[in-house]
């Protein structure tokens, strides 16, 4: 088969307003229109259900013929690059975000991206945790001048909406129920040892992390902390980062 022939088996494959592509033939007739299409219908319907496992809580929140007709949608604008589908969809919130039917869900794409990161976590390198004791161990006069490096499968996000707790909700890990407080929320995803786990940062915390992440140290993460947040808690968000197992090391 010929690289031409092949793209155009690709796209007709994820495309169903294309023709069955030329050449192509069934030992039992003289054109394989019928046979195509029940390999184009398993291709659509597995490269759904791999979506579908990644964003279940996105799923549950427009159902799933909604869902499905999303997911062929961008199947068929974004197809795999890679017979490995573990990161397929890292850039579905993206499309989600322009796709004109779910635009009055404006809370959908982050709460995408939360279970993009969960997934991400889930298949990062494994890292043992830093030791809060390591840290209580040092001088309080050098404390400010300390960087953390990151766990391998931390992440943090941030959103103009309660992602978090809608997340939770139609994942199973809090009562469906209505939110009175739209606030946005921040998050850290982390898989310390064997579960992914999402953290609701406090006011500051994003911004806290992701300065230390970058390499800053401990005085200049709190600095850009509290411009962020004026009542930024220090002590709150590194005992929780800490027990969260966000870090690997300090220098």
């Amino acid at each position: 088969m010929s690289v031409t022939t092949q793209a155009e088996f690709a796209a007709a494959l994820l495309d169903t307003d294309r023709a069955v592509p030329g050449g192509l033939k069934a030992w039992d007739a003289p054109r394989p229109e019928r046979r195509f299409g029940v390999y184009r219908n398993n291709v659509a319907v597995g490269l759904v259900g791999a979506l579908a496992s990644r964003f279940p809580a996105a799923e549950k929140i427009v159902g799933k013929d909604f869902f499905a007709a999303m997911a062929h949608e961008f199947i068929r604008l974004h197809p795999p690059r890679s017979p490995l589908l573990l990161a397929y969809g890292d850039d579905f919130a993206d499309f989600v975000e322009i796709f004109e039917p779910a635009r009055d869900i404006d809370y959908l794409p982050d709460v995408i991206r939360l279970e993009a990161a969960r997934g991400t976590a889930y298949h990062a390198v494994d890292a043992i945790p830093l030791d809060p004791a390591l840290l209580a161990a040092i001088e309080p006069e050098r404390l400010a001048s300390l960087t953390f490096a990151l766990h391998p499968s931390a992440s943090i996000l941030r959103s103009s909406f309660p992602a978090v707790t809608i997340w939770a909700m139609n994942a199973g890990e809090m009562e469906l129920r209505p939110i009175d407080d739209w606030s946005g929320e921040d998050a850290l995803v982390v898989r310390p040892e064997m579960t992914v786990q999402i953290h609701r940062l406090p006011a500051g915390g994003a911004v806290f992390l992701e300065v230390l992440a970058a390499g800053a140290d401990l005085a200049v993460a709190m600095e850009a902390a509290v411009a962020a947040a004026p009542d930024f808690d220090l002590s709150a968000n590194l005992a929780g980062a800490l027990a969260a197992g966000a870090f690997t090391t300090i220098r």
